[in-house]
């Protein structure tokens, strides 16, 4: 009897309403809705946001490989949740713009998304002006890809020369805040760890943990040019012009010559000599903490120096 008076009741609502009893949602949505994040926001709450802050987080990533465990798109997820973290504890507007970025050397890697150098800044140019129409002036470019960091500069300093609005890079801007990593007390060397290693690892580890299929990590076979790998002591021990040299060359497009795009001298494309097996959760937290904890002391600190007009 329960059953049918049940059953007599649901036909009886409108059928608006009684569709959206019986309809099943979408199984693959499991977001939740994220305080500050522009993608989830309605109008009025970027209204209400704009009347506390004119501060807005503008992630800088890219869609390239990330070896045999990291996925697609490492840079822009890790990237967009440091910045939806400082953003639950300063008020400040996260707006992603892009997921691809500047990634020509991995593009023998399938997958990877690579655009020019002139789109990328003019299309970040272009909706930072956008936001700018809403009133927001200052911009933290957060860029979460090493190949777009002279892109960012200048996207930066496209807005600081040509509009009213304000922009920094905000990794660079929350270094002084970092809390430094002692250095180890028995005389370890450190190893070589960049694209895909134990770092990134560790990081996606505590950022999206399900998308990091660490049983199918190993470590790397590196065949990079003589040269270069003559120089890796000194760049691993943190010599200034050793890594500026280096990095100016290694880890370039295959159509420069130069010998040294993934393929060419990775065989997982990882480019790093610790095996990614290593990563850990609890190392990934404590790095992004640390970032989270010193980008919101800039920030509180760029208020105090110059309050929202």
């Amino acid at each position: 009897m329960t059953t049918l008076l049940l059953l007599l009741a649901v036909l009886m609502l409108p059928v608006s309403v009684s569709a959206q009893v019986s309809a099943s949602t979408n199984p693959l949505w499991h977001e939740s809705k994220t305080r500050n994040y522009l993608p989830h926001m309605t109008w009025p709450e970027v209204r209400d946001l704009r009347t506390r802050t004119d501060m807005v987080i503008i992630p800088v990533a890219a869609m390239e490989q990330h070896s045999l465990h990291l996925p697609i798109g490492t840079d822009f997820l890790n990237g967009l949740e440091r910045a939806k973290l400082v953003a639950q504890k300063a008020d400040v507007l996260v707006a992603p713009i892009l997921l691809p970025g500047n990634s020509p050397y991995h593009m023998e890697f399938p997958g990877t998304i690579t655009l020019s150098s002139q789109t990328i800044q003019q299309v970040y140019f272009e909706a930072a002006q956008s936001l700018m129409k809403h009133g927001f002036r200052r911009f933290l470019l957060l860029n979460s890809h090493g190949g777009n960091q002279i892109i960012t500069r200048y996207i930066a300093d496209r807005i600081n020369q040509e509009t009213e609005g304000i922009a920094v890079e905000l990794g660079e801007a929350a270094a002084p805040f970092l809390t430094r990593a002692p250095q180890p007390a028995d005389g370890t060397a450190r190893v070589f760890d960049r694209h895909g290693g134990v770092g990134e690892t560790s990081t996606s580890l505590y950022m999206t943990p399900n998308l990091v299929d660490l049983e199918a990590a190993r470590r790397a076979t590196l065949t990079m040019p003589e040269h270069l790998q003559k120089m890796l002591p000194e760049v691993v021990a943190g010599d200034p012009t050793a890594t500026l040299v280096f990095l100016a060359e290694g880890l370039k497009a295959t159509a420069t010559g130069k010998g040294t795009s993934t393929r060419e001298i990775s065989d997982t494309g990882t480019w790093g000599l610790r095996d990614p097996r290593e990563a850990t959760a609890e190392a990934g937290r404590r790095d992004t903490e640390n970032f989270v904890q010193a980008a919101v002391k800039f920030i509180e600190r760029w208020n105090q120096l110059r309050p929202m007009r």
